[in-house]
């Protein structure tokens, strides 16, 4: 009995835990090969500069910024806190991020900065913001880097990702792609 019971354990460890997993990968590398390969940016020389899926803090006033995290962007502790909205944590955090940024955006009223730069995502890693969020950024930026804001809009414009398969979510801008394409503007 005992010697059936080793078997049995042996093949379902074979099964689950090294045919299952390998075949998974190799589906997820066949369907969704950028995502299951982590989605690094690299620079010409190899220089991992971030991952699409994961969302960066950028606190120079150079670049755009992106939404909130409670956990600052650290995939191994992924997932916000989601406190209801009456919760004095959460509200306490959303007034000093306001106050932040209206401080790092001169210009800008309460009423023209859009809820995901001073909300988390779910997962609190959220790579994207909208397009009226990268807009209200604008006159910072034009500002720190001396350039046309027209030209910065068009950026805005050039990578502003619409909804998926036309229909799910909202057209979203990847803040990592955008600020590299920033970086690259002479």
């Amino acid at each position: 009995m005992w010697l059936t019971n080793l078997r049995l354990s042996f093949v379902l460890l074979l099964i689950c835990g090294l045919a299952y997993p390998l075949a998974m990968t190799g589906i997820a590398q066949v369907v969704l090969p950028v995502q299951a390969s982590g989605s690094l940016i690299t620079d010409e020389s190899g220089t991992v500069l971030g991952s699409e899926l994961i969302g960066q803090t950028f606190a120079d006033p150079k670049y755009f910024s992106g939404r909130v995290s409670s956990i600052d962007n650290d995939a191994a502790g992924s997932g916000s806190n989601n406190y209801a909205p009456s919760n004095p944590a959460l509200i306490e955090r959303t007034q000093k991020d306001l106050e932040a940024f209206l401080k790092a955006n001169p210009g800008v009223g309460k009423e023209e900065i859009p809820a995901d730069l001073l909300t988390n995502s779910g997962s609190g890693l959220d790579p994207h913001i909208s397009p009226q969020a990268a807009y209200v950024q604008v006159e910072r930026i034009a500002n720190a880097r001396k350039l046309d804001p027209a030209k910065l809009r068009a950026l805005i414009g050039q990578h502003t990702e619409g909804r998926s398969l036309g229909v799910f979510g909202e057209p979203r801008v990847n803040v990592l792609k955008l600020n590299l394409a920033l970086d690259a503007q002479k």
